[in-house]
């Protein structure tokens, strides 16, 4: 029986319908949320400094501008594939 929080991806069977649509709305959320990210990295000027959050922390890190804006685009289409 699958546990709580499992998904078809995971193999684990089948979820039940709010889950899934849960599941959905987070996909769509984030791809809105990428959507955002890249159209802002695309407008900001070449000179303008951007800056990446180490994961679970406070802590700012200077990023490339074009790297950041690759990696958005990448991550937007890897939502859209999932959803």
């Amino acid at each position: 029986m699958p546990s709580r929080g499992e998904r078809p991806e995971d193999g684990a069977g089948p979820v039940p319908a709010e889950s899934s649509t849960l599941h959905k709305e987070e996909l769509s959320s984030k791809i809105k949320e990428q959507k955002v990210v890249v159209d802002e990295l695309s407008n900001l000027k070449k000179n303008r400094k951007v800056y990446r959050q180490q994961q679970n922390s406070n802590i700012f890190f200077l990023a490339d501008r074009t790297e950041m804006l690759s990696e958005s685009k990448r991550m937007k289409t890897w939502h859209q594939a999932k959803f």
